[in-house]
């Protein structure tokens, strides 16, 4: 039985463009389904998490982490009695508006975009799913209900300053950027940095970063392999650490569950509303893991995110997207058929702008990579770099 405060998938607040309601699936059923036949959602296949994808096959790309959110999201709202379709479609779409190569390149192209109303991967989330995917007859973007575009816009708090495409496209479907979101914008939220935790903790002893004995120092995970090590003392050095993340993984989960529980008894929300006006989120780890967690992401930006291997990609990426986008904004002709209709039909220079960054915002890593090498010649990639074959 859903709680009081869970969003009702009988009564949603609707659509920007009125439609027909499936006789099969929920409106957030529905969300979630456009969410995954989205092409912007295959895309992600080929972008980076932390290291470029021709780097391995074995680490994280933005749809893998992508779909570990969900799963996460997906337990976690089940055992709050909120709307699982829901919370599952905002962690499918959480990562839509992210650059080839990560954070970096959303960085590049944040600075190259500071003149024109700037580059945020959340904004451009949403307007991915609320223009640029246009594959439907009767409207662009996908169509999607307004409480999976508040969770997109919104998941991590009240917008108070929000960026030029989030600005723009509230003015015209009110998002009450002021709110928090919805219980499930909460938990996929959260379940974000689960993953994101656990996952780059993987993929750091993959790529041999830092080492089993490393991790084994951080708080919490000091406690899951000393765990491990008394049920399992002659366990390999691959099964080891895997049971051991595991527990970690489990840890992170449970909490959040608690904790949520908990905040909601306190607080006693009788609707959805109630939630977007509690003044503070819902969703949280206790105090104590959350302090925890400030070490282990400290531990992982000195020796994963600012590693000097990761360091020297940063550099080279950086430098292909401050090339590509100046390229493309004196050679709009270079961009393909369907991109230069738009361009065709601008006013001004940062109608230019957004057109290139979402261009570029849409690349793959590796498409990135060709296409600097096709149109400016020759590559910054480091030497031992693949160029996708």
């Amino acid at each position: 039985m859903a709680a009081p405060y869970a969003t009702d998938p009988a009564n949603p607040r609707g659509r920007l463009y009125a439609e027909e309601e499936s006789l099969f699936r929920s409106p957030f059923q529905r969300d979630r389904d456009r969410i995954i036949h989205a092409s912007a959602f295959r895309r992600l296949k080929h972008k980076t998490q932390v290291f470029i994808e021709h780097e391995g096959d074995y680490f994280r790309t933005r749809l893998t982490h992508s779909i570990e959110v969900a799963q996460v999201a997906r337990t976690v709202a089940a055992a709050l009695d909120l709307n699982v379709e829901l919370t599952e479609a905002i962690a499918l779409a959480h990562d839509l508006g992210h650059t080839p190569f990560g954070h970096t390149g959303e960085e590049a192209l944040n600075a190259l975009m500071q003149p024109f109303g700037g580059f945020d991967h959340n904004a451009q989330a949403l307007r991915i799913v609320t223009d640029l995917e246009r594959h439907y007859a009767e409207w662009d973007g996908l169509n999607l209900t307004w409480e999976t575009l508040e969770g997109i816009a919104k998941h991590n708090g009240p917008v108070l300053d929000p960026p030029y495409a989030l600005r723009s496209y509230d003015a015209r479907h009110d998002l009450e950027l002021h709110t928090h979101a919805s219980a499930e914008a909460q938990v996929a939220a959260l379940s974000d940095d689960i993953a994101y935790n656990n996952h780059d903790l993987h993929d750091g002893l993959r790529a041999e970063l830092f080492s089993t004995d490393d991790l084994a120092q951080l708080p919490v995970l000091r406690d899951c392999f000393a765990r491990v090590d008394a049920k399992y003392p002659d366990l390999n050095y691959y099964r080891r650490r895997h049971e051991a993340l595991r527990r970690f993984f489990g840890i992170l989960v449970e909490d959040v569950i608690v904790v949520s529980r908990r905040n909601l008894a306190e607080f006693n929300p009788a609707t959805v509303a109630d939630i977007r006006h509690a003044g503070r989120m819902m969703i949280q780890f206790t105090p104590a893991l959350w302090s925890d967690l400030k070490v282990i992401r400290q531990f992982l930006f000195e020796r994963m995110y600012r590693a000097p291997a990761v360091v020297k990609m940063r550099v080279a990426v950086t430098q292909m997207v401050d090339e590509l986008f100046p390229y493309f904004m004196s050679n709009p002709g270079e961009l393909p058929k369907q991109w230069r209709k738009d361009v065709a039909e601008v006013q001004d220079v940062q109608a230019l702008a957004r057109i290139v960054a979402d261009y570029i915002a849409g690349m793959t890593d590796r498409f990135a990579i060709q296409e600097h090498k096709r149109l400016i010649g020759g590559t910054p990639v480091p030497a031992g770099v693949t160029d996708g074959h």
